[in-house]
């Protein structure tokens, strides 16, 4: 919940920024009526697999997203492991990394 609290305003549409989003997804570890409460409190839909129910919850296609933007993060040695002990750094670098994934993407797309 500490996260859920931290979260940055959400831009979008023109007008009053979102404070919170629709909804959260998570996996199997965050299945406790204890959290799904503490989220319908924020107005946040809770989207958590149910654990002991077989796969098929749906959230497949949205992990996906996450676990390729770190495999393709994992391309830069440098950032598999955390060596930079500023984080300043390590952001640079971070950015660094995501500029040049677009920038092959870019590039693939055109061709």
């Amino acid at each position: 919940m500490p996260l859920v609290d931290k979260l940055p305003k959400i831009r979008g549409i023109r007008g009053r920024p979102r404070q919170r989003p629709q909804r959260l997804y998570a996996d199997r570890g965050y299945d406790y009526d204890c959290y799904r409460r503490q989220l319908r409190a924020k107005g946040i839909t809770p989207v958590i697999a149910r654990r002991g129910v077989g796969h098929g919850s749906g959230l497949g296609a949205r992990r996906w997203v996450v676990e390729q933007t770190i495999a393709l993060l994992h391309w830069f040695r440098r950032l598999r492991i955390r060596w930079e002990i500023r984080d300043d750094i390590h952001e640079a670098l971070l950015t660094l990394a995501c500029a040049i994934i677009c920038w092959r993407r870019l590039q693939h797309s055109k061709s």
